[in-house]
């Protein structure tokens, strides 16, 4: 009987694969003691246990009788009862301002490269060196706020909004407002925060809860217990006269002041606040407007418009005069302008035309520590005397403010900037502004003028067109009989 033939490969492969398989196992064993802590770590061990919520609990949403939810930025803080003081022992209304953190910037992960089979190797492992630190300037601390010892792990900041009367105030004998106050605490622990404010003539407390008065339109009121970082804002209620516009300009002021237990001293902050009333009372045939002062970072001299119409029949002899408050001049009066009194500047305007105005401008400067108390108000009177009838008057208050009460003081020795630097910026923009606007002006024009020049060429020669089609035509001739 005749033997199988067999290919010499085929009997070559067989022969090799036991040599193979060895090598092939041990690596699967490594790669299964590489891989199993990995797997092991990456598999937690649950423990806990999820339970449904049974009814009646307070934590279910269904149950009716369960505890309302509060929203944790309506909290009132907590109030320590005071013994020293008999009055007042509670603060007035407040309402938390959540912190404002900024969110977190996150990098997207590298993306991981897994190597198909483990292949064990006798070298060491490669190190990775730590990251470098970011390249920058150091964060920059703000100082505490005037009046504050340095070092001190007290601080706490006040900020006020003014008092603004709408026209309503006219036909009211008194009006009732809100002074709103926001407090900070910007310390390194839990403080005790008393607030106190003072009112100018003509506003009195309209019954703020946890306020009494101290007299001389001074009130005090309760103190809060606020964490660090804490920031609520507290309502005060207060009353403007019907006849307080007589005494205008107003300004009153907002003081706080923050202790701890087992820390000597006390921090304190203040910020004063304008009373801004309407043009008024309401008079037929005259118009006032007066603008906002403002001072830049350099505190230099600045401007006051005003602006005074005749919305009557007849001319008439029209006067400005400008009350400014102690610290804030005018500096050098314009023509028809003089001082009347150390804060009173009157300026005699000619003949006002019967609808027609006068614009006024006055240079006005302010001293060092006028601009730290800003805002301050100042206020302008218009008056108009016709050649027959009575004479009409009308005055309104205008807004004092300061870039240097705002700005956190510079270090010593560092050198002040020459301008307001968002002033700059902000002519920086607009310039931009006006360069990208007159760009795309003009491409839209070049655009257009190039669409009218293609819509020509083509008319006319599709015009050519036809007239060469109607004088190459050939004309029919009647068939000869």
């Amino acid at each position: 009987m005749a033997r199988p033939r067999v290919r010499p490969a085929r009997r070559t492969a067989l022969r090799g694969t036991p040599a193979l398989l060895v090598p092939a196992l041990a690596a699967g064993i490594a790669a299964a003691l590489a891989v199993a802590p990995a797997w092991a770590a990456a598999s937690p061990t649950v423990t806990a246990v999820a339970l449904a919520a049974e009814p009646g609990d307070p934590g279910d949403p269904g149950d009716p009788g369960g505890d309302p939810g509060t929203d944790p930025t309506e909290a009132t803080p907590t109030v320590d009862p005071t013994t020293t003081e008999p009055a007042p022992t509670s603060p007035p209304p407040t309402e938390e301002i959540p912190p404002t953190t900024p969110a977190p910037t996150t990098t997207a992960p590298a993306p991981t490269t897994t190597a198909p089979d483990p292949v064990p190797t006798t070298t060491a492992p490669t190190t990775t060196a730590p990251a470098p630190p970011p390249v920058g300037p150091p964060p920059v601390v703000a100082p505490p706020p005037p009046g504050q010892p340095t070092g001190s792990p007290l601080g706490v900041r006040v900020t006020t909004d003014d008092v603004v009367l709408t026209p309503a105030y006219w036909n009211a004998a008194s009006t009732v407002t809100t002074l709103r106050v926001t407090v900070t605490n910007t310390g390194g622990q839990r403080e005790q925060i008393r607030l106190a404010y003072t009112l100018p003539p003509g506003l009195t407390d309209a019954g703020t809860p946890g306020c009494a008065s101290a007299g001389g339109g001074s009130h005090r009121c309760g103190e809060w217990t606020a964490g660090p970082g804490a920031q609520f804002r507290a309502s005060i209620r207060v009353r403007v006269a019907g006849a307080a516009w007589r005494s205008m300009p107003l300004s009153g002021s907002v003081r706080v002041t923050a202790t701890a237990p087992g820390v000597a001293g006390a921090a304190g902050d203040d910020e004063g606040f304008a009373v801004l009333f309407p043009p008024g009372p309401p008079v037929p045939g005259i118009s006032l407007r007066a603008d906002e002062v403002l001072f830049d970072i350099s505190g230099a001299p600045t401007t006051l418009g005003v602006r005074l119409g005749n919305t009557g029949r007849v001319d008439a002899a029209g006067r400005v005069d400008v009350v400014l408050p102690a610290g804030v001049t005018v500096t050098d009066p314009p023509a028809g302008c003089a001082a009347a009194a150390p804060d009173r500047t009157r300026c005699e305007l000619g003949t006002v035309p019967a609808g027609r105005a006068v614009d006024l401008s006055l240079p006005v400067t302010a001293s060092a520590e006028a601009q730290r108390r800003a805002p301050l108000s100042g206020a302008v009177i218009g008056r108009l005397d016709p050649r027959s009838g009575r004479d009409r008057q009308v005055q309104m208050s205008f807004r004092i403010t300061a870039a240097a009460a705002l700005a956190t003081p510079a270090a010593v020795g560092a050198p002040a900037p020459t301008g307001s630097q968002g002033v700059v910026a902000a002519a920086a923009a607009e310039e931009d502004d006006d360069t990208s606007v007159h760009r795309t002006a003009v491409t839209l024009i070049g655009v257009s003028g190039l669409l009218v020049v293609l819509a020509l060429a083509l008319a006319t020669t599709s015009l050519r067109r036809r007239a060469g089609s109607a004088v190459a035509e050939p004309v029919a001739r009647p068939a000869e009989e």
